[in-house]
């Protein structure tokens, strides 16, 4: 086959690296000196980084992220890195943390399925072999802004320990494993404006992520659709859905009953169900739920917020025993909830500014907010506010899993409307719980688990193509491979005796010669049934005209004279 790739990459500077378990992780550090990851500021270590500077703390928080995702995938090729600390949008109330993905995109090499792209990590591991050597695969940059600073997130700052103990702070390593999870293959190469798939001399062709993606309202795959109908699959929010069938198998196990809800009770006019945003800090959502009247919050309009109804500053009404309702904007989310509660409320909601659905979850951390707070669309809010003071419950429906197709139980993927270029179709939807690693958001509860009951991340590695390999044999250890360890030296082994004799490995069996002979020991009653084995296998060979009548004596001459079994 005619390999054909698209380049999007840029250079390295500096270079350093380490490598990882059977998936050998390279990072390649792309920043000058005295900067982001070679930041000389003294730093105490932390969560068990040991690092005495910033910038070697971010290094080994990197190499750490690096060992978790070399730990679970497999390949003979480095997947190098190139990443750098830049500066990113930040404001006090929300930030680019950071921004990951493939440096270039191929097809139609060995191993890959037909007239399909992939990035080039995978497709380095499916074809054993680096395709484009001169190439990093993974481009990676990091907000250097998140630095504490009180005009970037309030002061909120990266968190570069290994226990996931950031407190308010942002854990550098979830990010990093978000981040190297895209550029692994956790993205489709679609466009979200036209819905055209990447093309090379002029014709079409999808990603191995993209062929997974169905639109559950038509059920169709991205490849039926047409480009128009792609555009809309990507903001049909809750109805596109990853049809990949180890994921969907891990979708039990990970995913729990309860989708975030606000019901309003009365009056009957505005009365039914709402989709919410859920808050990562305060009580978390229950099946009984919060059910109060539902109010106004007023405060002061002034320099902490502009609006009366903003909640920037303490509120001025009566909500004590009540849920006030609050607009988004000019302060964090967490001030907000913490003046109502300090008003006396019982929960929150808070009305979305902008147009758009679903309505994302409330990020921020303060362990002293001890109620529930939940977000809306500004439909729903401007639909609601007419009718205060209203009767309504923040809570959960126990009838359906979060984050998953009520009816198809398949995984949701995030597809807002309008569209987040960036974010749109390459993440799991902001409504799966427990939160899972690969949300357009990094929330403060997550672990650093990739896998089944925690996480659906690996499943959907395996869906697109990272079988599991622990040999190194490129045969699929929980499929094809018939022999999971093994021995890859070129010429057929027997105890201590090399035959000279070509190995040939079968990708079929995931089998060498070797193997087959050291299967025959493992099996063998004693020495002589062993012998008889390997006389028998030998001769097959020998008849089917693969190694010559000499080399079937020196075979059987081997294995008589091995200690084996």
């Amino acid at each position: 086959m005619k390999r054909t790739a698209i380049f999007v990459a840029f250079a390295a500077l500096l270079i350093s690296g380490s490598a990882f378990a059977a998936a050998p992780i390279v990072i390649i550090n792309n920043n000058v000196p005295g900067v982001g990851f070679n930041d000389p500021t003294p730093a105490a270590p932390i969560g068990g980084n040991p690092g005495t500077t910033v910038g070697e703390q971010r290094l080994n928080a990197f190499r750490h992220a690096a060992g978790i995702w070399g730990a679970k995938l497999d390949s003979r090729v480095e997947i190098r890195i190139l990443a750098q600390f830049v500066n990113q949008t930040c404001t006090p109330t929300s930030a680019t943390l950071g921004s990951a993905g493939a440096a270039y995109i191929i097809r139609d090499f060995p191993g890959a399925a037909p007239a399909t792209w992939y990035s080039p990590a995978l497709a380095n591991k499916l074809a054993g072999i680096d395709l484009v050597p001169t190439v990093h695969d993974i481009n990676a940059n990091f907000n250097a802004l998140l630095n504490g600073s009180p005009t970037c997130l309030g002061g909120r700052g990266w968190y570069y320990g290994y226990d996931a103990n950031e407190g308010t702070n942002i854990d550098f390593v979830a990010v990093l494993l978000h981040e190297m999870g895209h550029g692994l293959g956790f993205q489709t190469f679609t466009s979200l404006s036209t819905g055209a798939f990447p093309s090379s001399a002029g014709v079409a062709f999808p990603d191995t992520y993209a062929i997974r993606l169905m639109n559950a309202a038509t059920s169709k795959t991205y490849p039926q659709m047409t480009p128009l109908e792609r555009v809309a699959a990507s903001v049909n929010s809750r109805n596109l859905v990853w049809i990949g069938g180890r994921v969907t198998a891990g979708v039990p196990s990970v995913l729990a009953f309860g989708v975030p809800l606000l019901t309003v009770n009365s009056p009957a006019s505005v009365a039914g169900k709402y989709s919410v945003g859920v808050a990562q800090f305060g009580a978390p959502l229950t099946s009984s739920g919060v059910t109060g009247s539902v109010v106004l919050g007023l405060d002061a309009a002034n320099a902490a917020g502009p609006l009366t109804t903003d909640g920037c500053s303490p509120l001025t009404n009566d909500v004590s025993g009540k849920i006030a309702l609050m607009d988004r904007g000019a302060c964090l989310f967490v001030v907000k909830v913490k003046n109502a509660q300090n008003a006396g409320a019982i929960g929150v909601i808070i009305a979305d500014i902008v147009a758009g659905s679903p309505p994302p979850d409330l990020g921020g951390a303060d362990p002293t907010i001890t109620i529930s707070a939940v977000r809306i669309t500004l439909a729903d809010g401007n639909k609601l506010k007419p009718a205060l003071p209203l009767s309504a419950t923040i809570g959960r429906d126990m009838s359906a899993r979060a984050g998953a197709h009520p009816l198809l139980q398949m995984a949701q993927m995030f597809a807002p409307n309008p569209a987040q270029p960036g974010s749109s179709v390459s993440h799991y939807d902001t409504i799966a719980f427990p939160n899972q690693l690969m949300e357009p958001s990094i929330n403060s509860n997550l672990t650093h688990n990739v896998e089944p009951p925690f996480d659906l991340t690996l499943p959907l590695f395996r869906d697109i193509g990272w079988y599991l390999d622990r040999d190194l044999d490129l045969t699929d250890d929980e499929g094809a491979d018939q022999c999971l360890a093994s021995d890859l030296r070129p010429t057929i082994n027997i105890g201590s005796c090399d035959t000279g004799i070509d190995s040939s490995f079968s990708s079929a069996t995931g089998c060498t010669r070797t193997d087959l002979i050291a299967k025959l020991a493992a099996g063998a009653r004693n020495h002589g049934d062993f012998v008889s084995g390997v006389t028998d296998l030998a001769n097959q060979w020998k008849k089917s005209g693969a190694i010559s009548g000499k080399q079937f004596a020196d075979v059987v001459s081997c294995a008589a004279g091995s200690q084996l079994p």
